[in-house]
């Protein structure tokens, strides 16, 4: 199970200080103990609309988010509360409020901007809250969302004509909530009831005409259809009467209007069952660690006066993720290899094979933990390390297979070394004895177990040091003839050849071994990450249709209110989604 985060009341993630946001280190830190994945709700909207308390209820708190009661706005920066998610085991809900928009004390809306375009990026559901109806007046107060395409790059290098195509922000806007505070009107269109989500479809129809009013109308409403593929809408009635707007938090539910009530329950409900995982392009779900990057990414990209980029904040956080995804996957077969191994092994195919086994292992892990692995690098990286880590158990396997046979030899074989230094076999008939107990000796240490891959070798080395000592013994034995001793430095010459080939060929065979298994350890990699590969393209073309959807459906509106001009550039954008759907992508590593 998942680390979850308990959090007695919001602290402030990013702060406002005189126009400069800075990332607050307690809040980062807060996002970095927990590993579940995250539901990011962000509020945004004119100060004194009742933001605070729509969270606080999300919360399931009366308090929490600081209310204020005056004509001031009290919430500065983004403020943070993370709580269990209500519907989502093993999920954290983590709800953003952010400082009231247009606050005159300010004098200067660029801030708000940037707030706005925060909110946008750090949230899966994106509330925007208002007072009254949607008129013109409301619209206009919503053109932050028209600044949105010089506030925020999808890209890191836009298209050849320097402007991104908006089914790039498509691609990681979050859902759209516009919640109208204080509503009086009734919901009915041409004399016949309409739901909230109706009235607010309505509310986003253009205007035709080439003026500039017209076309001040028609932005806002063309940024919001344009990027929020998933839009709702809910109405509130007053809570309660004016004087005591400013006891909410002191308020029980049977002292607010009942209508109230239930429009707040209503919203709460969708929130915790309709919004999503906060999840990044490729189907990445984000988790603690990976909010705390992209809010220190994007708030140091304001700072440094740039714009923050989608695309660069996703391949940073890869950078971090990927890198700490080989050094898990390198701990995970050290642990492997360190419970299973033993050294040494009867044969270099034994060791082998137990690698191969935890390489799988290890690969896997690599590929469940990383995502954009540019070029593979990481993955590179990975299998270098395995391919030393293999190399190296090797040399400890020769090494620790030469010491116990050095030890065997030197037990088995010391008497015998005593008895040679004594002169026991320096008389007439000595040498036979002494070939004949040689012989003895090494059956004894050919049936010894655990001798490992250097038997054979470190068998002959031993008695390759010791033949001037026999060849010394053999010529003064005086019961041979020279003959005879001819025909015995001769066959020992023959057994010392043949004994040598058998070691040449066992070396050839563990080289052999070896190529295979760096030619096998090649295409686990390689097939890993062609099934990767395929997933990750299979995810890609599903977001594509979903896009895809979404854009010819809007072309089919803008078809049928008239707007020939709209609908010929959606229809490039339309085709660009098309002809991107259709080139294939290759699979190429560690070439």
């Amino acid at each position: 199970m998942a680390s979850e985060i308990h959090m007695p009341a919001p602290v402030c993630l990013i702060e406002n200080t005189e126009g400069q946001l800075v990332a607050n280190q307690e809040a980062l830190e807060i996002l970095s103990g927990t590993k579940n994945p995250l539901v990011v709700v962000a509020i945004v909207g004119l100060y004194r609309t009742g933001k605070s308390y729509l969270m606080n209820k999300l919360a399931g708190k009366n308090k929490g988010f600081s209310l204020g009661s005056t004509v001031q706005s009290h919430t500065k920066g983004i403020w943070m509360w993370c709580v269990p998610h209500p519907k989502k085991p093993d999920h954290t809900l983590v709800l953003l409020d952010t400082e009231g928009l247009g606050d005159v004390e300010k004098g200067d809306n660029q801030n708000d901007s940037w707030i706005f375009a925060l909110a946008i990026l750090l949230s899966s559901t994106f509330v925007y809250n208002s007072m009254g109806t949607i008129n013109q007046q409301a619209m206009d107060q919503l053109h932050y969302v028209t600044e949105l395409s010089d506030r925020i790059r999808a890209k890191s290098s836009p298209n050849s004509n320097g402007i991104e195509d908006s089914a790039d922000f498509v691609s990681f806007f979050p859902d759209f909530v516009w919640t109208l505070r204080d509503f009086s009107l009734e919901l009915e269109a041409d004399g016949l009831p309409i739901t909230a989500d109706e009235y607010l479809e309505n509310s986003l129809k253009l205007k035709q005409g080439t003026t500039q009013s017209d076309q001040n109308f028609n932005l806002p409403r063309l940024c919001i259809r344009k990027f929020f593929p998933k839009k709702k809408c809910f109405i509130f009635d007053r809570p309660t009467h004016r004087k005591k707007l400013g006891q909410l938090e002191t308020l029980h539910d049977n002292d607010l209007d009942p209508e109230f009530v239930q429009q707040a329950s209503a919203f709460c409900s969708y929130i915790f069952k309709n919004s999503k995982t906060k999840t990044l392009s490729g189907g990445i779900k984000v988790n603690g660690p990976r909010l705390e990057k992209l809010v220190q990414t994007y708030v140091d990209a304001i700072s440094r006066g740039d714009l923050p980029c989608m695309e660069n904040a996703i391949l940073a956080l890869a950078q971090i993720e990927n890198a700490a995804a080989v050094q898990k996957a390198i701990a995970h077969y050290d642990q492997q290899m360190g419970q299973m191994l033993q050294l040494p092994t009867e044969t270099l195919q034994e060791l082998l094979n137990l690698h191969r086994a935890c390489e799988k292992e290890a690969i896997e892990l690599f590929m469940r933990n990383s995502f954009k692995d540019r070029d593979h690098l990481c993955q590179k990286d990975l299998a270098a390390q395995l391919e030393k880590k293999r190399d190296d158990f090797c040399k400890q396997n020769v090494q620790a297979s030469t010491d116990r046979c050095s030890d065997l030899l030197k037990d088995i074989f010391s008497p015998l070394e005593e008895a040679v230094k004594q002169g026991v076999y320096s008389k007439p008939g000595g040498y036979r004895l002494l070939i004949q107990k040689i012989q003895e000796l090494k059956t004894k240490y050919l049936q010894q177990p655990n001798k490992g891959i250097q038997a054979e070798e470190v068998l002959q080395e031993y008695l390759k040091s010791k033949e001037s000592v026999t060849d010394a013994i053999l010529q003064t034995d005086q019961t041979l003839t020279e003959k005879e001793k001819e025909i015995e430095v001769e066959r020992v010459k023959a057994e010392s050849a043949q004994a040598a080939a058998k070691v040449l060929e066992e070396m050839q065979i563990k080289n052999q071994q070896l190529m295979e298994q760096k030619e096998r350890s090649h295409q686990e990699h390689v097939r890993q990450l062609t099934e990767k590969m395929e997933r990750d393209r299979v995810q890609w073309l599903d977001e594509q249709e979903r896009i895809l959807a979404f854009k010819l459906q809007e072309q089919a509106r803008l078809l049928k209110e008239g707007f020939q001009n709209e609908s010929k550039r959606l229809h490039t954008e339309i085709q660009n989604i098309q002809k991107s759907m259709e080139k294939p992508r290759k699979t190429c590593f560690l070439s």
